[in-house]
């Protein structure tokens, strides 16, 4: 389990689609080494979870390809 005190460290952004009118966006800080926290950008203050860079990138894949409906 990560600490909190390696978030402290963290450079916290947004995505650039991400608006102010939404609301529900979230957060990742890509300067700590090994694993991307993620977090609720309503909440800064709140938890994070750690992901690992794979499982980011597959993440942003996966929006970035869209739904797949065939499996």
């Amino acid at each position: 389990m990560r600490s909190s005190a390696e978030l402290s460290t963290a450079t916290w952004r947004k995505s650039s689609y991400s608006n102010n009118a939404a609301g529900d966006c979230i957060e990742i800080a890509d300067n700590i080494p090994g694993l991307i926290p993620v977090r609720d950008s309503k909440n800064p203050g709140g938890p994070a979870i750690f992901v690992s860079g794979a499982a980011w990138a597959a993440f942003v894949g996966m929006v970035k390809d869209g739904p797949s409906l065939g499996g």
